[in-house]
């Protein structure tokens, strides 16, 4: 259900199950952590899924049974800040619930126009993952981070990429990842991970 795909120094990690609006289980989760783990050395890394949605978040009877409350989820998100490449998610469709964890690593956010935003955590009885929301606040300021997660507000992909929380809208989110991350895939790794360790993360 996550497809690896390695192209040269890029590698493009997909959701790939679009008949459950690519809800993710344990195990998906834990694919993901290990392939974001081995493509350290790569200079770009671009997430995104098949179908229209990107994620609904936690696939519903797994988040019963506990996942919605599991480590993994800060987890992968730890994995993706720390990966020293470009990080790029190139959202095909909406983001929700905890797959905004993996969203808000990312150095950049592609979306297509039809793509929507939300973290139904107040709604649903969760907390959200722990560095969530200071992700969260940090790219979109603090009133934003309090409409997503205490109003419950759903943002369509204009609103989030007026808040900030995505740079661009694209029919073609992947192939403008592709483009945004011709420079590094092209240049020395070790220069790659020196620039991005230079931007403060602000």
């Amino acid at each position: 259900m996550i497809r690896v795909a390695a192209e040269g120094c890029l590698t493009l990690l997909t959701l790939d199950r679009p008949d459950k609006a690519n809800a993710l289980t344990e195990a998906m989760l834990s694919d993901l952590i290990a392939a974001v783990t081995d493509a350290a050395g790569q200079h770009a890394l671009i997430l995104t899924g098949t179908g229209r949605v990107f994620s609904a978040g936690a696939d519903l009877d797994a988040a019963k049974a506990g996942l919605a409350t599991s480590p993994l989820w800060e987890d992968l998100s730890s994995a993706i800040a720390r990966f020293d490449g470009l990080t790029i998610a190139a959202l095909n469709g909406t983001c929700a619930g905890g797959a905004c964890g993996m969203m808000l690593a990312c150095d950049l956010r592609i979306a297509a126009p039809s793509a929507k935003l939300f973290y139904p955590v107040m709604k649903l009885g969760y907390l959200p993952q722990p560095s969530d929301p200071s992700r969260l606040t940090r790219i979109a300021g603090p009133a934003v981070a309090k409409r997503i997660l205490l109003a419950g507000d759903k943002l369509t992909a204009d609103d989030a990429l007026q808040a900030g929380l995505f740079d661009a809208l694209d029919e073609d989110p992947v192939a403008l990842a592709r483009r945004w991350a011709g420079d590094a895939v092209s240049a020395d790794h070790a220069h790659v991970a020196g620039i991005k360790r230079m931007i403060p993360d602000c």
